[in-house]
Order: C-alpha cells, then sequence, then structure tokens
C-alpha cells in the first residue's frame, strides 16, 4: 500500500536586486552553511533595467534559524547586494476575503479549489453588493456580508469593509467579478493586495456589452485577465492570461459562456500563484515563478 508523505513544511525566499555576479552563490552558500535543503530555485533577468530576480524555496527539517535569526543573519548579505527581499512559510496561511457582485462562477470556483486544498489560504468571509451569493457562502460555510454600494454611498459601504478585513485581519482580496470600481483611497490600503479578473476585450470593446460588441465584429479569439489593482482603472500589472478561439458558428451566449471559463480559470491561478508566493511585481509588470 502507497502511503502519502506529508507535505515538508519549508521557506520561500523571494529577491530582486541590481542583476551583478555573485548573486546566486552567494544565497545558496549561506542556506548551505544553515542546513538548508534547497526543493526549488528560479530566476530571471530583466537585461533592459539590469535587474535579477529570484525564489528559492527550502525544506526546513534540520535548518538551523527560525525566522528572527534568519532575519539578522541573512540582512548583511541582502545589503550587499542592495537586495528587496521577503521571507514566507508554507504554513503560514494567510486570510483572504472574497468581494463578488451577481455573476457566481468565480466565486464558486475559488471555493471548490479552497474546499479541496489547492489554495493553501483561510476565507473568513465573503463580501458582496448584491445577496445572490448568499446561498453559495452558506453552502460553504463562509460568513457573508451584504454590503449594498454604489458611487452614491461608496465611502459609507468602503468604510464597513475596510472595518471587516481588519477585524479578520485578511491579507488578500480577490475580486470575483465585484462590480464596482474601488476608491484611490481603498486601494492604496491593500497594495498589490488586491487581485481583479475581466475579459480581455480591452480597451476594443469596454463597456457593459463586449460580448456582444466583440460579436458583432466577428473576433476570432476571447480572453480573460487576471491583475493586481491600482488606482487606475483595470490598468494593474497583470499576472495571468489566457484565450480560446471561436469561430462564425459561436453566437453571443457561446461567447458568455467560454469567457466566464476564461474567467474563472485565471483568476484561480493568480490567487494560487500569489498564495505560493510566485509573484513579483516591478516596473508596472510581474515575474511569476515556476
Amino acid at each position: 500500500m502507497n502511503v502519502e508523505r506529508p507535505m515538508p513544511r519549508t521557506a520561500i525566499l523571494l529577491i530582486h536586486c541590481p542583476d551583478r555576479r555573485g548573486i546566486v552563490a552567494g544565497i545558496s552558500s549561506f542556506l548551505y552553511t544553515q542546513g538548508a535543503n534547497i526543493l526549488h530555485a528560479d530566476q530571471h533577468q530583466d537585461n533592459d533595467l539590469g535587474l535579477f530576480f529570484m525564489r528559492i524555496e527550502w525544506d526546513l527539517d534540520g535548518f538551523a534559524l527560525d525566522d528572527a535569526a534568519f532575519r539578522q543573519a541573512f540582512q548583511p548579505l541582502a545589503e550587499s547586494f542592495d537586495m528587496r527581499w521577503k521571507l514566507a512559510y508554507s504554513d503560514k496561511r494567510p486570510a483572504v476575503a472574497v468581494f463578488v457582485s451577481q455573476a457566481q462562477h468565480c466565486l464558486l470556483d475559488l471555493l471548490y479549489r479552497h474546499e479541496i486544498g489547492e489554495l493553501a489560504c483561510d476565507i473568513p468571509l465573503i463580501v458582496s453588493n448584491h445577496v445572490d451569493a448568499q446561498g453559495l457562502a452558506g453552502f460553504y460555510g463562509i460568513p457573508f456580508h451584504h454590503i449594498p454600494a454604489d458611487a452614491e454611498n461608496r465611502t459609507e459601504a468602503e468604510a464597513r469593509q475596510t472595518a471587516l478585513l481588519a477585524q479578520h485581519g485578511v491579507e488578500l482580496i480577490v475580486l470575483a467579478r465585484y462590480m464596482q470600481v474601488l476608491s484611490p483611497e481603498f486601494v492604496a490600503r491593500y497594495p498589490q493586495r488586491i487581485i481583479n479578473v475581466h475579459h480581455s476585450f480591452l480597451p476594443a470593446f469596454s463597456g457593459a456589452r463586449p460580448y456582444h460588441a466583440a460579436y458583432q465584429r466577428g473576433v476570432k479569439l476571447i480572453g480573460a485577465t487576471s491583475h493586481f489593482v491600482t488606482e487606475v482603472l483595470d490598468d494593474g500589472p497583470i499576472i495571468e492570461q489566457d484565450v480560446v478561439r471561436i469561430s462564425h458558428r459561436d453566437q453571443v451566449r457561446d461567447l458568455v459562456q467560454k469567457g466566464r471559463d476564461l474567467e474563472r480559470v485565471v483568476l484561480s491561478r493568480a490567487v494560487r500563484w500569489y498564495l505560493e508566493h510566485r509573484i513579483l511585481h516591478y516596473a508596472g509588470k510581474t515575474v511569476i515563478f515556476d
């Protein structure tokens, strides 16, 4: 009988810094001397900007340093290479809030993947400006908060939302087809911690009926994009995109159905990569480590 081995407890180090010789050797040697068993390592150079990026993950079994000791011991090496760095642990489950409006396909996909263990996080609340998803939240046993929101009461609604997020220690906000524009003040509280998804017609077919407009134009590809939210609408650093071919046989309803499939897939990928500490953002774009 095959017995599944438990996943090791790991540490993940993300760094970026000016590119120069000796970075990989310096980090590897440091980890080796502390007893690290390196499981994964990936790196990238941006030759135009002269930057180096790296993600390295190691097994904590037998590793000599706890969190505080690592930070103290690693800091001189980081300073010598002018590194910006982040240390994370695989067993730390961040709190994630999901915002949704009426369409539930992205929410359902996230909740299912969370239920079967694909998303290593806690989801302490679902926030919506409609009541449509209340039953789905109840099915998965997640508290549901109906906060009506529109342009006229945005300040009041966001104050209630912010209080809830603080109460639950939320690290990441996922907009699972939340059809409200967030204020710049709200976005500024969560830099690179709000992930959105939208169709990839922008800017060609913006507005409330993009699939109808795309159908009238006879497009041959449709897609979806997940991205970090910034104060500029639908203009944040892109995390993931995907496309599917369509033909003259596809009607508007077919475009909508295929678009929904893409939306839920690219959103769930973005959330999983965030939770696995695979994303580095810089200069308005991202590096996604394998």
